[in-house]
């Protein structure tokens, strides 16, 4: 292949540039060159060296040529014996059943080259799978996901969140790649099916965490919340008024109560209010985490606006995967470790009072330790360790 400008196409570039094939990135061939990069591949690839000399356009060295050479000379003599055999009495050629070889020869480059070539796309494959977790390659993700290049999660609390692919195995040929989202924490199926042939493990399950760790900066949804779900629970809604949005009795999306026709309104006492909530909690913006689930973006089942009871078959299975505290602070382990042993989150670790009244790492440095075990010596007089013993009472001088 060659590009308009004349220079010939590399076969990185062709292989990112086919259907199907728009979540890799290009890797670089520094990185590839790298045998420290390769440690492990060559037991997993079949004919790996060549697979490695496609993927890097390097031409077979002379070797190769050499042995070809030669098999090519043993197939013209099998030819000529193969000529001699079916010639008549007169000397005509005889038409019969037998390849010619220069037409087996062929087909053998052909399944040798189909062979490289699979080789070459698993061996890459698994090269993009530590290629995108390092510092080159995260960045080449990032310009990805920055241009909307993966798509966005179609559930409908989310907002349109963009999505990062994934796999749910390291080893290759267990799933297909998966779709994560970051703002309720789950992952699907691509909606197109072209992406259905791509092996999962050449994204690997590192990825999808290590990205969002290494850009916490990025805003998770697009659209912010333009329906304001958030505000139909009570915790983020005080005062208790529905949303225009939320009014209309055959939206099933919303877990607002359907207002009753009852001529007396009961008065219900406003939850306590929040305490002050952190701005960065384990390296991430509270904005940030998961903020697609918790009060207000559970999606509730409804008939004709009533809700469905939670014993049905239909009614709210597996709730908790999509619920998250109001209050940020319970996440905070480190805090609340910090406040049961004492220390200092942002400090020395090793130091303060704990509730009980002593450091917990104070009480681990007072524990008994174990005695020191020494070998016993044996002395000539055949006695083990200790003093010697008293010289008799005739030697004393």
């Amino acid at each position: 292949m060659s590009t308009s400008s004349g220079t010939p196409e590399s076969w990185i570039s062709s292989f990112c540039a086919l259907l199907g094939h728009e979540y890799f990135a290009e890797v670089s061939e520094e990185f590839i060159e790298d045998d420290f990069n390769l440690t492990g591949l060559q037991n997993q690839v079949p004919m790996y060296k060549e697979a490695l000399e496609m993927i890097l356009d390097v031409e077979p060295e002379d070797e190769d040529e050499e042995e070809d050479e030669e098999d090519r000379d043993e197939e013209e003599e099998e030819e000529d014996d193969d000529d001699a055999v079916m010639r008549g009495e007169n000397g005509e050629r005889l038409t019969g059943s037998y390849r010619r070889a220069s037409e087996r020869q062929q087909l053998r480059l052909a399944n040798d080259i189909r062979v490289i070539e699979s080789s070459a796309e698993l061996l890459y494959g698994l090269i993009h799978q530590r290629y995108i977790t390092s510092r080159p390659g995260m960045q080449q993700m990032a310009d990805k996901y920055g241009l909307h290049h993966f798509g966005s999660c179609p559930r409908v609390f989310c907002n349109g969140a963009r999505v990062v692919p994934v796999g749910c195995s390291d080893s290759p040929g267990q799933e297909t790649v998966k779709l994560f989202c970051p703002s309720c924490l789950d992952i699907y199926t691509p909606p197109n099916s072209r992406f259905q042939s791509v092996d999962g493990a050449f994204f690997g399950t590192t990825f999808g965490y290590l990205f969002f760790m290494t850009f916490p900066e990025y805003e998770l949804s697009s659209k912010g919340d333009p329906l304001n779900l958030a505000a139909t629970n009570p915790v983020y809604n005080p005062n208790h008024e529905q949303p225009a949005a939320t009014k209309s009795r055959s939206s099933s999306l919303t877990s607002t109560p359907v207002p009753t026709c009852s001529p007396t309104t009961e008065t219900v006492a406003p939850p306590p209010p929040l305490p002050p909530q952190p701005a960065m909690i384990n390296g991430m913006p509270t904005h940030n985490l998961a903020p697609g689930l918790g009060p207000g973006k559970i999606h509730e089942n409804r008939i004709y606006g009533f809700r469905v009871a939670e014993r049905a078959r239909t009614g709210p299975r597996m709730k908790w995967l999509r619920d998250r505290p109001a209050d940020i602070n319970e996440l905070d382990e480190s805090a609340r470790y910090h406040e049961q042993y004492g220390g200092d989150p942002e400090g020395e670790i090793f130091s303060g009072d704990g509730a009980n009244g002593t450091g917990h790492f104070d009480q681990l440095s007072r524990r008994k330790k174990a005695p020191v075990r020494r070998r016993r010596k044996v002395r000539p007089d055949g006695a083990t360790n200790g003093p010697p013993p008293p010289p008799p009472p005739g030697d004393v001088g």
